[in-house]
C-alpha cells in the first residue's frame, strides 16, 4: 500500500513538473531571428506569436497536453493529446520560422529557442510516461519509434521547416551530411563488432579462470578512467610510427591520425562492459543445469555453445547495447584527430561560433544513440520473455 502510495505521488510530482515546465517555456524565447548565422539575434516569446493561428492552436494544445498530464488517467488519450501537441509544436515553428524570415533574404537565420526545446522535452516526457504504462511489447515500442521518426519524416519533407538555419546549414552540407552520416555508423558498428570478436572470447576466459578475472576486469577499469580526446592523442605516436615503418600498414590506411586511432580507442572502451556482462551472464546460469547436462554427456564444449551463452545472451547483448550508445556518442570526439562523423559539424560549428552547425551535428547524433538503445532494449526483452 505504501509503495503505491509513493509510486502516485512521484507520478503526480512528475506530472507537475511537466505542467510546470510548459508554463515555464512562455517566459522564454520560441524563435531567435539572426541578420546572419553569427549575428545576435532578436527573440520573440509565443506569446508574441498568438497572431498567427498555429501559434494560437499550438498554445490551446500545449494548455490540454498540461492538464491531461495532471488529471487524465487514461493513457491512450494522453497519448493521443501529447503526439498531436509535439507534431503541432514542430508544425508551429517551421510556420513561425517563414513568417518571420525576410522576403528575399539568403542569409537571415531562425534559431528555436529555449522554449522550443523546452516543450519538446516536456511534451517528450508526457509521451514517454504514457508509453511505460501501457506496457507495450517490445516490437510495438520499435513500432512506435517508427511512428514519431515518419512523422518527423513527412514534415522535413514537407519543406516546413527549410527557413530554419539548422535546415539551410543542412541544404549547404548536404553531400557532406550523409558522407559524415554513414562514416559515423560505419565506425560505431565496426568498433563495436570488433570488440565483440574480442571481448566474447576473454569474457568466457575469465569466467574459466576465476584467478585471473579479477586481473583483467581491473585492468580494462583503469582504460575507462582514461579520457576519450587523451586516449586518441596517446595512440597517435604508436600507429603513426608503425604507419611510417611498415609500408602494408600504411598501405591498409593505419595511420596517426583518421579512422585508425578512433577505430582501436572505441575498441579498447567497448572491452569492460561486454567482458563484464559475459562473465555475469555465464555466472547467473543455473549450476543445475550444467550439471544435468554435463550427466547427459555434453562436452564443456557443448555446455557452452548449446546452454550457457543462450542463457546468458541477454546479459551479453545489454552489454553490448551500453556499448553501442557509449561508441556512437564517443565517435563524435572522434572527429577532432579526422576519425569524420557527425562530431565534424560540432568542432566546425564552435570553431566559426555557428551554434546551428553545432545542432547540425548534435540531433541526428542524439536520435541515432536514442534509436538504438530503443531497438535493442526490444531486442534484449524479446529474448527475455521467449526464454520466460
Amino acid at each position: 500500500m505504501e509503495d503505491a502510495l509513493a509510486v502516485r505521488r512521484v507520478d503526480r510530482l512528475g506530472m507537475v513538473l511537466v505542467a510546470g515546465g510548459i508554463l515555464a517555456a512562455a517566459l522564454m524565447p520560441f524563435i531567435i531571428v539572426k541578420a546572419n548565422r553569427i549575428a545576435a539575434g532578436k527573440p520573440q516569446l509565443l506569446t508574441q506569436l498568438l497572431a498567427q493561428p498555429a501559434a494560437l492552436a499550438l498554445l490551446a494544445l500545449l494548455v490540454a497536453t498540461a492538464l491531461a498530464a495532471l488529471f487524465l488517467r487514461n493513457q491512450i488519450v494522453r497519448l493521443g493529446i501529447a503526439t498531436l501537441a509535439i507534431a503541432l509544436l514542430i508544425v508551429t515553428l517551421g510556420l513561425v520560422s517563414t513568417t518571420a524570415t525576410p522576403v528575399g533574404s539568403t542569409v537571415a537565420r531562425i534559431t528555436p529557442g529555449g522554449a522550443f526545446w523546452a516543450l519538446l522535452a516536456v511534451i517528450g516526457l508526457v509521451i514517454s510516461d504514457a508509453l511505460v504504462k501501457l506496457q507495450l511489447t517490445p516490437w510495438l515500442r520499435v513500432a512506435s519509434l517508427a511512428l514519431y521518426a515518419a512523422i518527423l519524416g513527412v514534415i522535413l519533407r514537407s519543406g516546413l521547416l527549410d527557413n530554419l538555419s539548422i535546415m539551410k546549414e543542412y541544404s549547404n552540407n548536404a553531400d557532406k551530411f550523409w558522407n559524415e552520416a554513414l562514416g559515423h555508423v560505419i565506425l560505431s558498428l565496426g568498433s563495436v563488432a570488433i570488440a565483440i570478436l574480442l571481448a566474447l572470447p576473454l569474457g568466457i576466459f575469465c569466467y574459466w579462470q576465476p584467478r585471473l578475472r579479477a586481473v583483467v576486469l581491473r585492468g580494462l577499469s583503469l582504460v575507462q578512467t582514461i579520457p576519450s580526446l587523451a586516449l586518441f592523442g596517446i595512440l597517435m605516436l604508436p600507429l603513426g610510427y608503425i604507419a611510417t615503418h611498415v609500408p602494408f600498414a600504411a598501405a591498409i590506411g593505419i595511420q596517426g591520425i583518421g579512422i585508425a586511432p578512433a577505430l582501436v580507442a572505441l575498441v579498447i572502451y567497448s572491452l569492460l562492459p561486454i567482458v563484464a556482462n559475459t562473465v555475469v551472464g555465464l555466472t547467473g546460469v543455473d549450476p543445475s543445469v550444467r550439471d544435468a547436462a554435463a550427466g547427459m554427456g555434453l562436452t564443456r564444449r557443448q555446455i557452452l555453445t548449446g546452454i550457457d551463452l543462450p542463457l546468458a545472451f541477454p546479459v551479453i547483448l545489454t552489454g553490448i547495447r551500453i556499448v553501442l550508445v557509449q561508441a556512437i556518442g564517443l565517435v563524435t570526439v572522434a572527429a577532432l584527430i579526422g576519425g569524420g562523423g557527425f562530431g565534424l559539424f560540432i568542432f566546425q560549428g564552435i570553431g566559426q561560433t555557428a551554434n546551428d552547425l553545432v545542432l547540425l551535428g548534435a540531433v541526428p547524433t542524439v536520435f541515432l544513440a536514442f534509436s538504438s538503445a530503443v531497438i535493442l532494449d526490444a531486442v534484449i526483452d524479446s529474448i527475455r520473455g521467449q526464454s520466460a
